[in-house]
């Protein structure tokens, strides 16, 4: 989720300054991106800048507001007309990970796999707990994103026992013997030294 958007969005419900901004992003999410000050500030400096919101008078407290403009609303609009891509997400660090660790000696791949299933178990058993913890309607929001987070372990681990089923399948091409230098080749009575 881009937090361009995500403040944009919040700015739609009314005027709000920095701190307020943070407070409502995380509940909005149930706390589960949390943003710190300094990113929902250079965020509003940009969205200003790019004239899709405009600072207000600052309050007494020395709090100054923020409101979206109609290019930020319209900005707005299409964000939420547009569907995510899979390109748009970021890289998968563990399909990445695992990878690596195939291709790495020394590496015991089916201890990382292993130890990334107890982790990510552990983590959906957390989130069934928190999700489960409230049925308040004004709590939909928040649930909706553990309901997201609670697929994605869930898929997690379905993908983690697909590659513990191919790692038992798993036969690595023989090793080739690394080419000889070229120039010991070209002088075989010389030895090359680097």
């Amino acid at each position: 989720m881009s937090i361009r958007h995500g403040l944009l969005a919040l700015l739609e419900r009314g005027q709000m300054y920095g701190y307020q901004l943070r407070a409502a992003f995380e509940e909005s999410t149930g706390s589960t991106w949390p943003l710190n000050i300094g990113q929902v500030y250079t965020t509003l400096s940009r969205l200003e800048r790019d004239g899709l919101v405009r600072p207000l008078p600052e309050h007494e407290g020395g709090q100054r507001p923020y409101e979206i403009t109609d290019a930020g609303r319209a900005d707005l609009a299409l964000w939420f007309a547009t569907p995510i891509s899979r390109t748009d997400r970021p890289r998968d660090e563990l399909a990445i990970k695992l990878a690596l660790a195939l291709t790495t000696p020394g590496v015991d791949v089916r201890a990382v796999v292993q130890t990334q299933r107890s982790a990510t178990m552990r983590a959906l058993q957390e989130l069934t707990r928190l999700k489960y913890a409230s049925d308040k309607p004004e709590d939909l929001p928040w649930r909706l994103v553990l309901d997201a987070m609670v697929f994605q372990a869930e898929a997690e681990i379905r993908w983690l026992d697909h590659c513990e089923t191919s790692l038992v399948r798993y036969r690595p091409a023989p090793s080739r013997p690394a080419a000889p230098d070229a120039r010991a080749v070209d002088h075989p009575d010389q030895t090359v030294h680097r």
